[in-house]
């Protein structure tokens, strides 16, 4: 699994401007190689949830595309985030019942999620669920892991000193 022992992504400082600019490229690339239509509308939302850097429920961005231009109808927001996520360019955060960009487009992996419970932001991790004590019960059972949420909701390093608040 690519980038397994990758820092998580998402509580580190960086130059915001150059990861959205980076991962908008990198999708529009992966896109014209794999024949996908990267629509302005699917654009534009994969481009809010990068520059938010947390996870985003599916109204939110509705009202962001509307204020942007691109209309109030929800089958737009819905049907933009169901192929970025068919794509692996977005994931579900269950807990939240949102959308977070990826981390890590372009590789298969399983990712992991740390969710600030005091401003919702996202890290995503890579976990390896089918090595740990889940995989050895699946093996146990018989059973193949083809898809895992892992989502741990904590206090990110920003928001550490205002837990206790």
């Amino acid at each position: 699994m690519a980038g397994e022992n990758a820092a998580p992504v998402g509580f580190d400082r960086h130059d915001h401007s150059a990861c959205v600019s980076a991962a908008l490229a990198a999708a529009e690339a992966r896109c014209a190689e794999e024949g996908l239509r990267l629509t302005p509308v699917r654009r534009k939302v994969l481009e809010l949830l990068l520059q938010e850097h947390r996870a985003l429920k599916a109204y939110a961005i509705l009202d962001l595309l509307r204020d942007a231009g691109f209309g109030s109808q929800p089958p737009v927001a819905y049907r933009a985030l169901d192929f970025l996520a068919q794509h692996g360019f977005v994931h579900r955060i269950e807990r939240l019942n949102a959308f977070v960009a990826c981390a890590h487009p372009g590789e298969t992996h399983m990712p992991a999620f740390m969710i600030c419970r005091l401003c919702e932001a996202v890290a995503e991790a890579q976990s390896a669920p089918a090595r740990g004590s889940l995989g050895e019960a699946a093996r146990a059972a018989g059973f193949q892991i083809e898809r895992t949420v892992v989502e741990a909701e904590g206090v990110c390093p920003k928001c550490l000193g205002k837990a206790d608040a």
